[in-house]
Protein backbone atom coordinates (compact mmCIF):
# COMPACT_ATOMS: atom_id res chain seq x y z
CA UNK A 1 0.00 0.00 0.00
CA UNK A 2 1.43 3.37 -0.98
CA UNK A 3 1.76 6.35 1.38
CA UNK A 4 -1.19 8.28 -0.07
CA UNK A 5 -3.49 5.30 0.42
CA UNK A 6 -2.26 4.74 3.98
CA UNK A 7 -2.75 8.40 4.82
CA UNK A 8 -6.25 8.43 3.31
CA UNK A 9 -7.23 5.31 5.28
CA UNK A 10 -5.78 6.79 8.47
CA UNK A 11 -7.73 10.02 7.90
CA UNK A 12 -10.92 8.01 7.36
CA UNK A 13 -10.29 6.18 10.64
CA UNK A 14 -9.79 9.52 12.39
CA UNK A 15 -13.07 10.78 10.91
CA UNK A 16 -14.86 7.71 12.28
CA UNK A 17 -13.21 8.12 15.70
CA UNK A 18 -14.15 11.80 15.79
CA UNK A 19 -17.76 10.95 14.98
CA UNK A 20 -17.89 8.20 17.63
CA UNK A 21 -16.22 10.22 20.39
CA UNK A 22 -18.55 13.12 19.62
CA UNK A 23 -21.61 10.87 19.85
CA UNK A 24 -20.61 8.91 22.98
CA UNK A 25 -21.09 11.71 25.51
CA UNK A 26 -23.34 14.61 24.57
CA UNK A 27 -24.13 17.24 27.19
CA UNK A 28 -26.65 19.83 25.95
CA UNK A 29 -25.40 23.41 25.87
CA UNK A 30 -27.55 26.57 26.17
CA UNK A 31 -28.24 27.09 22.46
CA UNK A 32 -29.33 23.75 21.03
CA UNK A 33 -25.74 22.53 20.67
CA UNK A 34 -23.92 20.07 22.90
CA UNK A 35 -20.60 19.51 24.64
CA UNK A 36 -18.68 16.36 23.71
CA UNK A 37 -15.26 14.70 23.74
CA UNK A 38 -14.76 14.76 19.98
CA UNK A 39 -12.27 17.62 20.25
CA UNK A 40 -9.62 15.28 21.65
CA UNK A 41 -9.57 13.34 18.38
CA UNK A 42 -9.95 16.51 16.30
CA UNK A 43 -6.71 17.72 17.91
CA UNK A 44 -5.04 14.32 17.49
CA UNK A 45 -5.82 14.43 13.78
CA UNK A 46 -4.26 17.90 13.63
CA UNK A 47 -1.11 16.75 15.39
CA UNK A 48 -0.68 13.46 13.56
CA UNK A 49 -1.98 13.86 10.01
CA UNK A 50 -0.82 16.09 7.16
CA UNK A 51 -2.77 19.40 6.94
CA UNK A 52 -5.22 18.52 4.13
CA UNK A 53 -6.07 15.16 5.70
CA UNK A 54 -6.43 16.55 9.21
CA UNK A 55 -8.85 19.22 7.98
CA UNK A 56 -11.13 16.75 6.23
CA UNK A 57 -10.96 14.06 8.92
CA UNK A 58 -12.08 16.58 11.55
CA UNK A 59 -14.62 18.29 9.32
CA UNK A 60 -16.29 15.12 8.06
CA UNK A 61 -16.26 13.24 11.37
CA UNK A 62 -17.72 16.16 13.31
CA UNK A 63 -20.31 17.02 10.66
CA UNK A 64 -21.46 13.38 10.56
CA UNK A 65 -21.92 13.45 14.34
CA UNK A 66 -24.16 16.51 13.99
CA UNK A 67 -26.16 14.78 11.26
CA UNK A 68 -26.59 11.59 13.30
CA UNK A 69 -27.57 13.64 16.37
CA UNK A 70 -30.17 15.70 14.54
CA UNK A 71 -28.28 19.01 14.83
CA UNK A 72 -28.69 19.70 11.12
CA UNK A 73 -28.48 23.49 11.46
CA UNK A 74 -24.94 23.10 12.87
CA UNK A 75 -23.60 20.78 10.12
CA UNK A 76 -22.12 23.43 7.76
CA UNK A 77 -20.53 25.51 10.52
CA UNK A 78 -19.27 22.41 12.34
CA UNK A 79 -17.65 21.22 9.10
CA UNK A 80 -15.79 24.52 8.77
CA UNK A 81 -14.93 25.09 12.44
CA UNK A 82 -13.74 21.56 13.24
CA UNK A 83 -11.76 21.35 9.99
CA UNK A 84 -10.10 24.68 10.76
CA UNK A 85 -9.40 23.54 14.32
CA UNK A 86 -7.43 20.53 13.10
CA UNK A 87 -5.65 22.64 10.48
CA UNK A 88 -4.81 25.31 13.08
CA UNK A 89 -3.43 22.70 15.52
CA UNK A 90 -1.45 21.17 12.67
CA UNK A 91 0.10 24.36 11.31
CA UNK A 92 1.01 25.79 14.70
CA UNK A 93 2.46 22.47 15.85
CA UNK A 94 4.59 22.21 12.70
CA UNK A 95 5.93 25.76 13.12
CA UNK A 96 6.39 25.76 16.90
CA UNK A 97 7.86 22.26 17.04
CA UNK A 98 11.20 23.60 15.82
CA UNK A 99 11.45 26.12 18.70
CA UNK A 100 10.13 24.13 21.63
CA UNK A 101 9.36 20.60 22.63
CA UNK A 102 6.71 18.66 20.74
CA UNK A 103 4.33 18.56 23.71
CA UNK A 104 4.55 22.32 24.25
CA UNK A 105 3.96 22.87 20.53
CA UNK A 106 0.92 20.57 20.66
CA UNK A 107 -0.46 22.46 23.67
CA UNK A 108 -0.08 25.84 21.97
CA UNK A 109 -1.64 24.55 18.76
CA UNK A 110 -4.46 22.96 20.75
CA UNK A 111 -5.19 26.13 22.70
CA UNK A 112 -5.31 28.17 19.50
CA UNK A 113 -7.62 25.59 17.91
CA UNK A 114 -9.96 25.63 20.90
CA UNK A 115 -10.08 29.43 20.90
CA UNK A 116 -10.99 29.24 17.22
CA UNK A 117 -13.79 26.77 18.07
CA UNK A 118 -15.24 28.91 20.87
CA UNK A 119 -15.08 32.05 18.76
CA UNK A 120 -16.54 30.37 15.68
CA UNK A 121 -19.54 28.93 17.51
CA UNK A 122 -20.10 32.22 19.36
CA UNK A 123 -20.27 34.11 16.06
CA UNK A 124 -22.55 31.49 14.48
CA UNK A 125 -24.88 31.39 17.48
CA UNK A 126 -24.74 35.19 17.69
CA UNK A 127 -26.07 35.41 14.15
CA UNK A 128 -28.80 32.89 14.94
CA UNK A 129 -29.84 33.92 18.45
CA UNK A 130 -28.24 37.32 19.10
CA UNK A 131 -24.76 38.12 20.35
CA UNK A 132 -25.68 38.93 23.94
CA UNK A 133 -27.65 35.71 24.57
CA UNK A 134 -24.94 33.69 22.79
CA UNK A 135 -22.43 34.67 25.46
CA UNK A 136 -24.05 31.94 27.57
CA UNK A 137 -22.57 29.27 25.26
CA UNK A 138 -18.97 30.38 25.70
CA UNK A 139 -18.33 28.68 29.06
CA UNK A 140 -19.58 25.33 27.72
CA UNK A 141 -17.28 25.65 24.70
CA UNK A 142 -14.34 26.54 26.93
CA UNK A 143 -14.98 23.50 29.15
CA UNK A 144 -15.24 21.31 26.05
CA UNK A 145 -12.00 22.81 24.72
CA UNK A 146 -10.08 22.23 27.95
CA UNK A 147 -11.40 18.66 28.20
CA UNK A 148 -10.51 18.02 24.54
CA UNK A 149 -6.99 19.37 24.94
CA UNK A 150 -6.25 17.46 28.14
CA UNK A 151 -7.79 14.24 26.84
CA UNK A 152 -5.98 14.54 23.51
CA UNK A 153 -2.63 15.00 25.23
CA UNK A 154 -3.35 12.08 27.59
CA UNK A 155 -4.26 9.85 24.64
CA UNK A 156 -0.94 10.67 23.02
CA UNK A 157 0.86 9.62 26.21
CA UNK A 158 -1.30 6.52 26.85
CA UNK A 159 -0.95 5.33 23.29
CA UNK A 160 2.76 6.12 23.48
CA UNK A 161 2.45 8.09 20.27
CA UNK A 162 5.48 10.25 19.82
CA UNK A 163 4.73 13.50 18.07
CA UNK A 164 7.47 14.09 15.57
CA UNK A 165 7.92 16.56 12.80
CA UNK A 166 5.93 15.45 9.78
Amino acid sequence: MNLKTKTTVTAALFAALICITTLIIKIPSPFKGYMNLGDCVVLLSGWLLPPFYSFFAAAIGSALADIFSGYIIYVPITFVIKGLMALCANLIFNKAHNFMGATAAAVIGGIAAEILMSTGYYIFEGILYGFIPSLAGIPANIVQGIAGLITGLLLLKLLKVHISKK
